[in-house]
């Protein structure tokens, strides 16, 4: 043995279970689907059509929607009722609508609707 040899640090080597071997192999055997993505987009338009419509029905909006606003959140806001959208810091909201004194109808990325309060937004 040589000089280098003596000071070498020795890694054990990490053992894999035998399932998820097959498994991996059989994973990379299966041609790779390239229009995979198109399963999850229409996934979450069936979802944002759906809020929408709860939108229309519970907030009684036959209007077109139409963002006026991107707003982002200030802080963490859990909402008291299924009107009021819970808010997480920093989220990323589009205002739809001023009705209220001190509310406004947004839109957050999952394409829930529902009211927040004006000072828990920061404009841009």
């Amino acid at each position: 043995r040589g000089k280098d040899d003596k000071y070498r640090v020795r890694m054990p080597k990490l053992r894999v279970a035998k399932e998820y071997k097959d498994k991996r192999k059989s994973i990379d055997d299966v041609e790779r689907n390239i229009f995979k993505f198109k399963k999850s987009s229409e996934e979450k338009s069936k979802n944002m059509d759906k809020e929408e419509k709860f939108f229309r029905e519970t907030f009684m909006y036959d209007k077109e929607i139409r963002v006026l606003a991107r707003a982002s959140a200030a802080r963490s806001v859990r909402s008291q009722r299924r009107a009021d959208l819970p808010l997480t810091a920093g989220e990323q909201l589009d205002v739809i609508d001023a009705v209220q004194g001190h509310a406004v109808i947004c839109r957050n990325a999952q394409g829930r609707y529902g009211y927040v309060l004006v000072e828990h937004l920061n404009f841009r």
